[in-house]
């Protein structure tokens, strides 16, 4: 437990910064739920398909391959489908929707939970920045491919960030998505965690009557692998105050579990929640405008992929 955990007390929830995933679903049974969770191999993606399959429910687990998956799930207790989906490939990406609708006609929650994490140098893929098209463009598509699968009452939880805040100033820089014009590891994140933020609450509008939920999570500082491609100098001083004040796995993975299962939460969509709370993000995660263009930018860059 960290130093942190014992000062932050619970919020209306009843669970808050310390609560784990195991914490929010003690009294759940999700027997008969199916829930896809992408990033399930390493972290709090991990995490959250141990205790979504400990608690009853047949878990669809994303990774980068396979076998990556199928070995990550290897020895846990539960219904576990391992499935390939690489957000950067759009192939892989169409062929996970593809395979997600052969094993599961009907999903009870979609957890958007893979991603990078600034890049110290300028990377694309299919001339966009890869932070953007990975954790964003990868995510929308998926999304968007499977919200005919989705249940009755089902939910789409995005994981976005605290670093949001930290997207450039005009929110997501439309003229620059291929890193040309300048390029910051940190305000790149931010940018394709603003997405992120934007893509669910847009998302939420659109579902808005349909019983179908969107909402994104900030999950908490975490020092998972998500925290690979940080210069070492900052992955050491992250594991050196991990004790002090980073959450641990099982306590980062609660947030995006509780807002995918809780039953407090069925009829809970377009918010943004932080703690396994609602929290407050950015005026320019809350602009309606910019959510819209970029709905409209994503499925212009998604048509004109091969």
């Amino acid at each position: 437990m960290s130093l942190v955990s014992l000062f932050k007390g619970k919020g209306a929830s009843g669970f808050g910064y310390g609560s784990t995933a195991e914490d929010v679903t003690r009294d759940l049974n999700l027997r008969g739920r199916t829930v896809l969770v992408t990033g399930s191999n390493s972290g709090i993606g991990l995490e959250t398909v141990r205790v979504l399959g400990l608690r009853g429910a047949r878990v669809l687990a994303a990774a980068r391959t396979e076998e990556k998956a199928r070995q990550a799930v290897s020895g846990f207790s539960g219904e576990f489908v391992p499935v390939a989906c690489e957000l950067s490939d759009p192939k892989s990406v169409r062929a996970c929707v593809a395979a997600v609708k052969k094993q599961a006609p009907k999903l009870d929650a979609l957890i958007c939970n893979a991603g990078i994490m600034a890049l110290p140098k300028l990377e694309r893929a299919f001339g966009y920045e890869l932070q953007f098209f990975t954790n964003h463009i990868g995510h929308f598509q998926l999304v968007t491919g499977l919200l005919d699968a989705l249940a009755e009452k089902g939910r789409v939880v995005m994981l976005s960030s605290a670093a949001h805040a930290s997207a450039p100033r005009v929110g997501i820089e439309f003229d620059n998505l291929g890193g040309d014009k300048g390029y910051s590891p940190w305000t790149a994140y931010g940018q394709a965690k603003l997405a992120n933020l934007l893509f669910a609450k847009e998302l939420a509008k659109r579902l808005a009557g349909s019983g179908k939920t969107a909402n994104a999570v900030h999950p908490g500082v975490i020092a998972t692998n998500l925290t690979r491609s940080v210069p070492f100098v900052a992955q050491v001083a992250f594991k050196a105050v991990a004790p002090l004040g980073l959450k641990s796995a099982a306590q980062g993975a609660a947030t995006q579990v509780y807002v995918a299962t809780h039953p407090s939460l069925e009829s809970v969509s377009g918010e943004y929640f932080a703690d396994c709370n609602v929290a407050r993000s950015t005026r320019a995660s809350r602009d309606p405008v910019l959510a819209e263009r970029l709905w409209e930018e994503s499925e212009r860059i998604v048509a004109g992929l091969a």
